[in-house]
């Protein structure tokens, strides 16, 4: 468990007599600068309450790792000490792997919101696995997206070819995704007149679209399953009639601009031109020679929109609110919040080679994440400095079930047939039929609903793995480990649900409940369905 690797990670220094870990000289440094740049801006006096050590513990864990502590993950840090027990925590769960797992799951989610190929669901084990080693192995975000940008191959085992699938080789659709989730800009805007709101003209979309012609899928199948190829085409095949920039199971030489006057007409031809720095091709390169020198051309430190992009996303997942919102729609005409700190944000993101773990380790040293989380209509017009709560995503609250209940729920669905793919059956998977969302929108936009409310409070795990008769529940183990010890048996359920100790009113309530209830049974079942339907469970304060 857990716990006992806290523990240990207590005891570690002590006994071997040294420090613990080490980290990139200019975190600190960093985090420090963010909070004077936040503090001058809004005023220091907006981080008046630090969050308790419980709640900040349980914020941890969940934005690293995607799930809650367990009870004795909470007591162990509850026990430490040092005053720099919360970066240590942050360096254990930054190389646990459930850390790639968690943020594969929050990618993929972005990635496959938007598809316009409801198939690319097939790819979706694949990407995950992909992201999952490339987070946990320690990869930058610039080799990532360049990965995305040059995929091929099958997209079962390429989990970088999943954006192409989800628009299902349309160079159009392709291009938009890219500058979107890589840059933060909504180019596809100006794909059939010039952008409305911003610079980018129409002629600079189907030059972006001109990298991608010669890519395409098409549908495979081999003895046990079928799948999708992104392919290229780097010659042209003998045809009666010019091929249509969409017909997508064959690629095409080159990509033309539709006249929109004359749609019969072939168009204008267009050259790869990178709409950001102006960098460009001629006619005629291969698909190799324009996808290369796109992705270095996107991920380059010339483009500050891809660290900005990657920086405000984050700031978004782990304080609630970013400096450009939505955080997919940027752009230099757009308004933005403390700029100053986005742009040293950026900087250093930059300049530590694009590294995830690095801007995971300076936000969670900020002021603003560690403060008490404050809801956006309490702390006026200071979003970006002080943390909010956020609804957990649907891979986190089942997995936050799973730990409630002690129980690996993932391994409870039904064993999938060859060829159905991951995110298409097994419990998890309907689960987030149910509480999924696309984690690009406005975080104000993301409200609960009745069948959402209807789907906990029903719920078949709650109702099977809660009840005393079942003696493998956690309220028949709490039971039997706390026989007489009323107060007991409320800390362990409050540990178990929420990560924290009931405060004096809470615990005299819930053992009055206990003493009124049919049973002790009766009570303690009645209190842990409770928490597991309150909103504090199913937020991240």
């Amino acid at each position: 468990m857990r716990g006992t690797l806290i523990l240990a990670l207590v005891l570690a220094p002590w006994l071997a007599g040294g420090s613990y870990g080490a980290e990139p000289p200019d975190v600190g440094r960093t985090a420090q600068s963010i909070d004077k740049l936040l503090a001058s801006e809004y005023g220091a006096d907006c981080w008046k309450r630090p969050a308790e050590d419980a709640v900040l513990l349980r914020r941890v864990f969940l934005d690293i790792i995607g799930q809650p502590p367990t009870p004795d993950d909470v007591l162990a840090y509850l026990a430490d000490p040092r005053p720099d027990k919360a970066e240590r925590i942050v360096e254990q769960l930054l190389a646990d792997p459930a850390y790639g797992t968690n943020w594969a799951r929050y990618w993929r989610d972005v990635m496959l919101a938007r598809r316009s190929e409801p198939r690319a669901v097939l790819a979706s084990r694949s990407l995950e696995r992909f992201l999952a080693d490339a987070f946990n192995e320690g990869r930058s975000w610039g080799a990532i997206a360049r990965e995305f940008i040059t995929a091929r191959g099958d997209v079962r085992e390429n989990g970088a070819t999943a954006i192409i699938l989800a628009q299902g080789g349309r160079p159009e659709g392709t291009v938009s995704e890219l500058s979107r989730i890589f840059c933060g800009i909504q180019i596809q805007c100006a794909q059939c007149h010039d952008h409305p709101t911003d610079r980018w003209k129409r002629e600079q979309f189907h030059q972006l679209a001109a990298f991608f012609p010669r890519v395409a899928v098409r549908p495979t199948r081999n003895a046990e399953q079928r799948s999708f190829l992104v392919t290229v085409t780097d010659f042209q095949f003998r045809r009666r009639r010019r091929p249509a920039n969409n017909n997508r199971f064959r690629g095409t030489l080159e990509h033309r601009m539709p006249d929109l006057e004359h749609p019969n007409d072939p168009g204008t031809l267009m050259e790869p031109v990178f709409f950001v720095t102006g960098q460009s091709l001629k006619q005629g390169a291969s698909d190799a020679e324009r996808r290369e020198a796109l992705a270095e051309w996107m991920t380059s430190p010339d483009n500050p929109w891809f660290a900005k992009a990657y920086v405000n996303r984050m700031w978004m997942e782990w304080v609630g609110h970013g400096f450009y919102e939505p955080v997919d729609d940027m752009g230099p005409e757009r308004d933005v919040r403390s700029p100053a700190v986005l742009e040293l944000l950026a900087r250093r993101f930059t300049e530590s080679g694009y590294d995830p773990k690095w801007l995971v380790r300076v936000i969670t040293r900020t002021r603003a994440y560690r403060q008490r989380s404050t809801a956006l209509a309490g702390c006026g017009d200071c979003s970006p400095a002080i943390a909010s709560p956020q609804r957990l995503r649907a891979d986190q609250l089942f997995s936050a079930i799973s730990v409630a209940l002690d129980l690996d729920l993932d391994r409870l669905g039904p064993v999938r047939r060859p060829g159905v793919g991951p995110g298409r059956r097994g419990p998890r998977a309907a689960f987030a039929n149910t509480f999924g969302y696309d984690p690009s929108d406005p975080r104000e936009e993301i409200t609960g609903s009745i069948a959402q409310a209807l789907a906990v409070m029903n719920s078949r795990y709650l109702t099977n793995f809660l009840a005393a008769g079942n003696p493998r529940s956690v309220v028949a183990r709490t039971l039997r480990d706390y026989p007489r010890d009323d107060a007991a048996a409320v800390d362990a359920i409050y540990l178990r649900f929420l990560s924290r100790l009931p405060t004096f009113n809470e615990s005299r309530r819930a053992v009055r409940a206990m003493k009124t209830a049919g049973s002790r049974a009766e009570g303690l079942e009645d209190l842990a369905w409770a928490l597991a339907n309150s909103t504090e469970f199913l937020y991240r304060r």
